[in-house]
């Protein structure tokens, strides 16, 4: 980072319980805790890595209420509640500086249609194209080379990276950040077979994304055949993952890199998939459920806040078990095939 924080700067953000050691140090980088030198500010994230902070040559640890060592001399403790969220909210100070707000306004190269409604306090990047009635909210800001098409909405305080693209009539709610190559309704995948050829299907519906959406690099929500295809609030979708037509994903979901949802899947709240899984399409996902990675699910879940893993995706301690039985299926035919070589050697003898 090419900034620089004081013991004070940091309290004044992290807000520690306590302060242990030398106040009058200041940092300039931030490292990993086994990594972390003098001038490095590190922090406590994992209980697994708690054996290394004694041995830490870092100048500013953000140490949980549990922790009840003395910092070496040249060290300071900061005490907080949660040492990764205390850490976020200070990358969330630095980004302020690295990336700082742009002054309101529409650049010159970018293309927008006279009927497309542009809150005065929005910016506007280089070539980007907002298209005919396109509304863009308050303090929202298109980075560079976006596209907003026809009637689509950008709600207030949105935060569209370079080359993400937000398709006719679809819509953002507040404070949804796409990151770069984002595109946010594309056609849903509909064919239907007619005289021996694929048919297209119109896809004529929307995307609605709710507030505090986050859609990480170049995933794709297809928009709805009809009515349209959900985001909810507050949920979060990593690298690369496709949501089909349809999908209603609810409140606070998370979905990790490369996740497919196929067609007309409902994920219900805070429900967690892990890199790679996905979903066939109809089924229904109940609240809170959790899939490892790579696994499939198949068929509805009802059951809330369980965990599932393997293809076809199942309950996941069941899923470890025949794992670990499957491993030793060799082992049993070879005891099987034993076995069967006696018996007909016991045959032969009592022939």
């Amino acid at each position: 980072m090419d900034t620089s924080f004081t013991i004070s700067a940091l309290a004044a953000i992290v807000k520690p319980r306590q302060i242990r050691g030398d106040d009058s140090l200041t940092v300039t980088k931030i490292s990993a805790l086994g990594d972390a030198g003098p001038g490095d500010l590190t922090f406590l994230g994992n209980p697994k890595y708690r054996s290394q902070v004694a041995d830490s040559d870092a100048s500013v640890l953000l140490l949980p209420a549990d922790y009840d060592e003395t910092p070496a001399a040249g060290q300071c403790f900061l005490i907080v509640e949660n040492p990764s969220v205390a850490l976020a909210q200070i990358c969330a100070r630095i980004e302020q500086s690295l990336w700082p707000r742009p002054t309101p306004g529409v650049h010159p190269s970018a293309v927008v249609a006279e009927s497309a409604q542009i809150a005065e306090s929005a910016t506007i990047g280089p070539l980007c194209v907002v298209e005919d009635g396109a509304m863009i909210g308050e303090r929202s800001h298109l980075q560079a080379q976006v596209f907003v098409g026809r009637s689509a909405v950008v709600g207030a305080d949105c935060w569209l990276a370079a080359g993400s693209h937000l398709a006719t009539t679809c819509e953002l709610g507040a404070r949804v950040r796409l990151h770069g190559g984002v595109i946010i309704g594309a056609d849903g995948f509909g064919y239907e077979v007619v005289e021996g050829r694929h048919a297209k299907v119109p896809q004529v519906g929307i995307v609605h994304v709710g507030d505090d959406v986050e859609i990480g690099a170049n995933s794709t929500i297809d928009r709805a055949r009809f009515s349209r295809t959900e985001i909810g609030e507050g949920t979060k979708i990593d690298n690369q993952v496709q949501v089909a037509h349809n999908v209603v994903i609810g409140r606070h979901c998370v979905l990790c890199a490369q996740v497919g949802i196929a067609g007309s899947t409902t994920l219900e709240d805070y429900v967690v998939m892990g890199g790679q899984s996905g979903a066939a399409g109809h089924i229904r996902v109940a609240k809170g459920t959790q899939v490892a990675g790579r696994g499939g699910l198949t068929a509805n879940i009802t059951d809330p806040g369980l965990v599932y893993s393997g293809m076809p995706a199942m309950p996941y301690r069941l899923e470890r078990r025949l794992v670990i039985l499957q491993r030793r299926l060799p082992d049993l035919f070879k005891k099987v095939d034993s076995l069967l070589n006696d018996l007909e050697e016991l045959k032969k003898a009592s022939a």
